[in-house]
């Protein structure tokens, strides 16, 4: 042993918690410094706004990027617990301010998987360099700041208020950040998507930065799944020329709601989209393979019985018939298994064997519907080149 090694100590060992972690490695909390960690910085608040929405305390969240390098995230209902006013309930605003994962529970189906590692807005405070939480409640209105994480003091009265609510104001740091900005689309992006998969969510996105006036988009699809294939159709150049095929379910038996919604065109377009608790899973996973395993079984199935496939021809595989599919799968589940920190794969293997015969007996049931669509779309499929038409 050197003699370097023999003097290394428990003294040399650096202990680092709380915050002063988040903000000495703020790349393992957001993912990056750059503005892919800054759009994460905002989810971290964004959903856990959400999440009082799907729970029944809130019914609309409103997030504001001011002209002044600000994020305002606001939700409406009666104002979350202040323990300085003696309220009781978890989570208050401190805690939800300086405790990670102090809020609804991720591995919920009632919710949606928070911000990139799923640690709440504790992480946002840390790398703000001021933060302010605002509580109206029960006739009072509470604030309390923070510089870089810490509390400046507790939460205090600041007067009387006739509304109610809950407003987080941050500063992104600079000495963190350096100059990156929010990208309106890119929160946008995610806002859409979680109001897709969430049709009772409504959310609201503004930007006061730009010169010529603030920009403003609302987020609401009562039509859920089914929605989000049309929008994806559209922005691909993608014809509706089958409509759009869509159902969702409850599956006691694995704890988990599923909703799928697919659309076939003669363009290659559109591709499956996977969810899980609301948090895209762009690796697949088990509800991924469930889909195109009910997909291939219901066409295959279908074509032998029209005699689009002789006995001699091979089962056509899921790869083909994915082809020209616009499809969306979002299950959400009491006990989701992700595979990988960044929860971009589905593990759950009771998923697939519940999607898989879901998709393949509502398929089947359009397929019979729909033959003259059906059969064009296969022997596209079979040919391996578009058709000219459905």
């Amino acid at each position: 042993m050197s003699d370097a090694a023999s003097q290394y100590t428990a003294a040399h060992i650096q202990v680092l918690e709380g915050r002063e972690a988040i903000r000495k490695r703020p790349g393992m909390y957001v993912g990056s410094t750059s503005e892919r960690g800054l759009h994460n910085q905002v989810f971290e608040v964004s959903d856990w706004a959400v999440n009082e929405v799907l729970a029944g305390r809130a019914e609309h969240v409103g997030v504001t990027l001011e002209s002044d390098g600000r994020v305002r995230v606001a939700i409406d209902g009666p104002g979350i617990p202040v323990e300085a006013a003696g309220d009781a309930g978890a989570p208050s605003l401190e805690e939800l301010l300086t405790r990670m994962h102090a809020g609804p529970r991720g591995d919920s189906r009632k919710y949606v998987g928070v911000g990139l590692f799923g640690l709440g807005p504790f992480v946002t405070n840390a790398l703000s360099s001021h933060l302010t939480g605002e509580v109206r409640r029960e006739g009072v209105r509470w604030v309390q700041r923070y510089d870089r994480g810490a509390a400046v003091g507790p939460p205090s009265p600041q007067g009387l208020t006739t509304g109610t609510g809950t407003v987080i104001a941050f500063r992104p740091d600079a000495d963190i950040f350096g100059t990156a900005q929010c990208s309106f689309d890119a929160l946008a992006e995610r806002f859409r998507t979680l109001a897709f998969l969430n049709r009772g969510l409504a959310i609201s996105l503004t930007d006061r930065r730009p010169p010529s006036g603030p920009r403003s988009e609302r987020f609401h699809f009562p039509g859920g799944a089914r929605d989000f294939v049309a929008v994806i159709g559209a922005r691909t150049g993608t014809p509706d020329e089958t409509g759009v095929l869509g159902f969702e379910y409850e599956d006691p038996e694995i704890a988990a709601s599923v909703e799928v919604a697919i659309m076939w065109s003669d363009t290659f377009a559109g591709g499956v989209h996977g969810f899980a608790n609301s948090v895209p899973t762009p690796g697949g996973g088990s509800h991924v393979a469930g889909l195109r395993e009910g997909v291939a079984a219901a066409i295959n199935a279908f074509a032998r019985e029209r005699q689009l496939l002789t006995n001699t021809d091979t089962d056509l595989g899921p790869d083909r018939l994915c082809d020209g599919l616009t499809a969306v799968v979002s299950v959400k589940l009491d006990r989701p298994e992700f595979e990988g920190a960044t929860r971009d794969c589905l593990g759950n293997a009771e998923v697939r064997e519940s999607v898989a015969p879901a998709v393949r007996d509502h398929l089947v049931a359009w397929l019979a519907e729909e033959p003259r669509l059906a059969a064009a779309a296969i022997s596209r499929i079979a040919a391996g080149t578009p058709s000219a038409g459905a």
